[in-house]
C-alpha cells in the first residue's frame, strides 16, 4: 500500500495541470501515472484525484493503444457535440431536497454552520434515496453532502456523560416538537446558564487593539473579589427570529433564578413577537437549575405558568448532549467572542458586552441584570409535586412533559 507521501505528490501534480486539460488529456494523464506506479497505480491515482477508476482504466486501455501504435490519429473532439450523462441536478431535480431531509432531523450541532455532520453513512443515505425512487450512488451522495456544506469529521472530546440508546430518537422527537410549534406560530427557545464569570479586572481569554506596548493590565492571579462577585448569565434564545435574552444573575444558578429569567425574556421580547401565543416550547439541558430531575425546576414552571398565562411544554437535550443546545452555538458563542480581550471589570460591563452582540445575520440581544437573591437548598415534598399540572408526554416522560397554568 502506498503512503500518503505519494497520494500528496500526486495530488499537487493533479491540481498543477486539471485547469489546463480536458476530459481525454485528464483520462490518459491519471493513466500514465497509474502506469508509473505499476501495482496499485489505478487506486492510488483514484483515491488522490477523485476519479473514477473505471475512467482511469479506460485511459489505460488507450495509452496502450497508442504506445503499441503511435500512428494512430487523434480523436477530432473529446465527444460528440452533447454527449455524456447529463448532471443529477437536471435529471432528478428533486435529489438533494430529499438528501437534506434524510440529514437533517438528524444533524447536530447549528445546522447554520458551515461544516454540518451527520450521523449516517453515505452507503446508508445512498440505499435509502433508491428505495425512494433516487437512484445515486454512494460517491455521488457524499459529493452533494460535499457541496450543501457538510464534511466528515472525528470524534471529539465534548460528550459529558454516556450515550443513552434513546439519544437520536429524542433528538427527533425534539425536532418534531419545534417544527409543529412554528408551523402554529408558536414560540421555540433554547435555555441554559452561560459559564459564570468573576467580576472584576481579571485576566479575559483573547487579544483586543491597543497601542502597541500598551496592554490593558490586569491581575496576576484569579481571586475572586468579595464585593464585585460573580456574574451568572442565563439565556434565552428565541430560534424562530434569531433574537437573545440573558438575565445577568449575582447570587446563585437556581431554578427559581432560570424561570425568572424565562418571565423576563417574556415580558421584555417574547410578548411583543408572539402577540397571539398561547404555548411555549423549552428545550433545555438535561442538568444545572433546569435539570430535568429537578422538582424545583418543575415548580418554578408551574409558577411561570400561573403567571404568563402559557403552556409550557418542555423537552431536554438527553445526557451527555448539552454541547448541541441552540442557546450555545447560536448565543452564548457570539457574546464570548464579542468580550474576548475585554476585562469585565463591572456587572454593568458584563450587561454592555452582551448588549452589544450582534452578527451578520442579524443576531439580536437584549440583557438585563438581576440583584434578586436565590435561596438555595430548597426542598421540594410530594405534596407541592400533586398540586402541579403536569403531564408527562407518552415518549421518555422524565425528559418531555407539559404544565398547564392552574388558573386556565
Amino acid at each position: 500500500m502506498h503512503d500518503a507521501t505519494a497520494v500528496a505528490r500526486i495530488q499537487r501534480k493533479f491540481a498543477a495541470l486539471d485547469p489546463v486539460l480536458d476530459e481525454r488529456s485528464r483520462r490518459h494523464w491519471a493513466a500514465s501515472e497509474a502506469l508509473e506506479w505499476g501495482h496499485g497505480g489505478i487506486t492510488l491515482v483514484s483515491a488522490a484525484t477523485g476519479m473514477a477508476r473505471d475512467t482511469i482504466r479506460r485511459g489505460l486501455v488507450e495509452v496502450k493503444q497508442r504506445l503499441a501504435n503511435p500512428q494512430l490519429p487523434w480523436l477530432p473532439r473529446v465527444r460528440q457535440a452533447g454527449g455524456g450523462r447529463k448532471p443529477l441536478r437536471q435529471t432528478d431535480p428533486h435529489l438533494l431536497a430529499a438528501l437534506e431531509a434524510l440529514v437533517d432531523p438528524l444533524t447536530r450541532g447549528d445546522p447554520e454552520s458551515p461544516l454540518r455532520w451527520t450521523c449516517k453513512s453515505t452507503r446508508r443515505l445512498a440505499e435509502e434515496l433508491c428505495r425512494r425512487r433516487h437512484p445515486v450512488s454512494d460517491r455521488t451522495v457524499a459529493a452533494l453532502l460535499r457541496e450543501a456544506g457538510y464534511s466528515l469529521q472525528a470524534n471529539r472530546k465534548t460528550r459529558e456523560g454516556g450515550q443513552h440508546p434513546d439519544r437520536n430518537a429524542q433528538f427527533e422527537y425534539l425536532n418534531t416538537q419545534a417544527q409543529r410549534f412554528q408551523r402554529r406560530g408558536q414560540p421555540v427557545i433554547s435555555v441554559d446558564t452561560k459559564k459564570k464569570e468573576l467580576v472584576g479586572d481579571f485576566k479575559n481569554p483573547g487579544q483586543e487593539w491597543q497601542p502597541q506596548g500598551e496592554p490593558e493590565e490586569v491581575r496576576v492571579h484569579d481571586f475572586k473579589d468579595p464585593e464585585l462577585g460573580k456574574a451568572i448569565p442565563y439565556g434565552v434564545y428565541d430560534v424562530t427570529h434569531n433574537q437573545g435574552w440573558v438575565s445577568v444573575g449575582i447570587d446563585h444558578d437556581t431554578a427559581y433564578f432560570a424561570a425568572a429569567s424565562i418571565r423576563r425574556w417574556w415580558e421584555e421580547m417574547g410578548v411583543r413577537r408572539f402577540p397571539r401565543a398561547t404555548e411555549l416550547l423549552l428545550t433545555a439541558d438535561g442538568g444545572g437549575s433546569n435539570s430535568s430531575r429537578s422538582r424545583l425546576w418543575k415548580v418554578a414552571l408551574q409558577t411561570l405558568a400561573d403567571e404568563v398565562g402559557l403552556k409550557l411544554t418542555v423537552s431536554h437535550f438527553p445526557p451527555g448532549t448539552s454541547k448541541w443546545n441552540k442557546v450555545e452555538h447560536r448565543l452564548f458563542c457570539f457574546i464570548t467572542q464579542n468580550w474576548r480581550g475585554r476585562p469585565l471589570i463591572s456587572h454593568q460591563t458584563v450587561v454592555s458586552l452582551i448588549a452589544s452582540t450582534r452578527t451578520r445575520n442579524g443576531l439580536l440581544v437584549k440583557a438585563a441584570l438581576d440583584t434578586a437573591t436565590y435561596e438555595t437548598g430548597i426542598k421540594v415534598s410530594d405534596e407541592q409535586m400533586a398540586t402541579l399540572k403536569l403531564k408527562p408526554a407518552d415518549f421518555h416522560g422524565d425528559w418531555n412533559y407539559v404544565i398547564t397554568p392552574r388558573k386556565h
